[in-house]
């Protein structure tokens, strides 16, 4: 699991996307939620504007990310 620090209380769903760098456009995001098994928490999420908070694991296609707030 890889850790990503965020400076902010929360990184929505499609600015993570293109933060790990799986995406670089909104149509991107959109395409790659639509295409990939997404869970947040465990919880299969699909929506670009889900709010991810330290603490939170997100999992695509086997990837998983753990948000840090940075330190």
């Amino acid at each position: 699991m890889t850790a990503i620090e965020i400076n902010t209380p929360f990184i929505t769903l499609g600015q993570f996307l293109k933060y790990v760098n799986l995406a670089s456009s909104g149509g991107e995001v959109k395409a790659h939620l639509a295409a990939a098994r997404i869970f947040v928490n465990g919880v299969a999420e699909n929506r670009r504007g889900k709010k991810c908070y330290p603490g939170d694991r997100i999992e695509i296609d086997g990837t998983s990310w753990c948000i840090q707030p940075c330190s």
